[in-house]
């Protein structure tokens, strides 16, 4: 129990990934402080050259051979969900990073898993994914922070240092399906929303009940994109190697609906969170990389192209 209420205070007190300074006054929702002001409020950072999300152009993304696949550790463990919190800005999943960690995918090093929030738009009406590919904005993204083990689990730390590669963030584009739903988990995920709808809230019910890897089901983890960039809230430092996986996580329109009608802005009871999203940065120069297109299917089409014009020569000997 000591630990667990040590755990919830440190997730209050320390920076988030999407909120690294809480004395900046910034938000989504209001002229004089939404992601448009950011580079005004917190110019350090939000006016920088490698800034996130960013608008991936596929034909633009160039072959990484050494972005091979992951290692999860404890992402199919249920006992890693410590609490969920309204933000007062996002929903947040704070995460034992004792027992969760990822590496591998030409990350350099081990990273400690501690959390994950989410950005979404106004349910059907309006799409709210940070990144887009192509043009194309996703009803909701999901983003998994990982800290490099040598910052002990602190985003601070990672921060404070100004390390490029202080921080790797898995994103995950979710967006609606009318086939049934093949896992409960997201229906038990949002049904916490009830419990968290004002600024502040928090509850640890959440406890052994879902797993990360069943939020991430139908996601093939071996396809993904890779860039540096930054968090995407204030104070917007540029310390982020981003993941943004290709495949969609298909889920119920009904539960993407719940995160925009259930909970509300910080010093805002009466205002639900919607659009709680930054809008593209330039890219300015640099590059996104993906996996080695697999050739197999051009060259097993090649080699039936010239089977054919083989046996056409031979019959016309004969």
């Amino acid at each position: 129990m000591i630990v667990l209420l040590v755990t919830c205070l440190a997730a209050l007190l320390w920076p988030s990934v999407h909120s690294a300074d809480s004395t900046v006054a910034w938000c989504y929702h209001k002229p004089t402080c939404n992601f448009t002001t950011w580079p005004q409020l917190t110019p350090t950072f939000c006016n920088g050259s490698r800034q996130s999300p960013i608008n991936i152009v596929t034909a633009s993304v160039q072959e990484n051979p050494n972005l091979t696949s992951f290692n999860f550790t404890g992402f199919d463990d249920n006992s890693t969900f410590m609490s969920i919190s309204n933000s007062g800005d996002s929903v947040v999943v704070n995460l034992n990073d004792d027992k969760m960690a990822v590496q591998g995918g030409d990350l350099p090093g081990l990273y400690n898993t501690t959390q994950f929030h989410l950005h979404w738009g106004n349910g059907s009406s309006s799409p709210g994914s940070e990144h887009t590919v192509d043009g194309k904005q996703y009803p909701i993204e999901l983003h998994i922070v990982n800290v490099h083990s040598k910052y002990n689990g602190s985003v601070g730390a990672a921060l404070a240092a100004n390390d490029s590669t202080g921080l790797a963030v898995l994103g995950f584009f979710i967006e609606a399906t009318s086939e049934p739903n093949k896992t409960k988990s997201w229906d038990i995920l949002t049904s916490f929303l009830t419990l968290i709808s004002k600024s502040g809230d928090t509850t640890t019910d959440i406890m052994n009940q879902i797993t990360l890897d069943s939020l991430l089901e139908g996601v093939d983890r071996t396809k993904y994109y890779r860039y540096q960039g930054s968090l995407t809230t204030p104070t917007c430092n540029e310390a982020v190697i981003w993941t943004v996986f290709k495949d969609p996580i298909k889920v119920s329109q009904e539960f993407i609906n719940r995160f925009s009608t259930t909970t509300y802005f910080k010093a805002s009871a009466s205002v639900p969170v919607t659009n709680n999203f930054r809008g593209v940065q330039p890219l300015n120069g640099r590059v996104v990389t993906s996996q080695v297109k697999n050739s197999s299917a051009t060259s097993s089409a090649a080699t039936s192209t010239l089977s054919i014009i083989v046996i056409f020569l031979l019959s016309t000997l004969f």
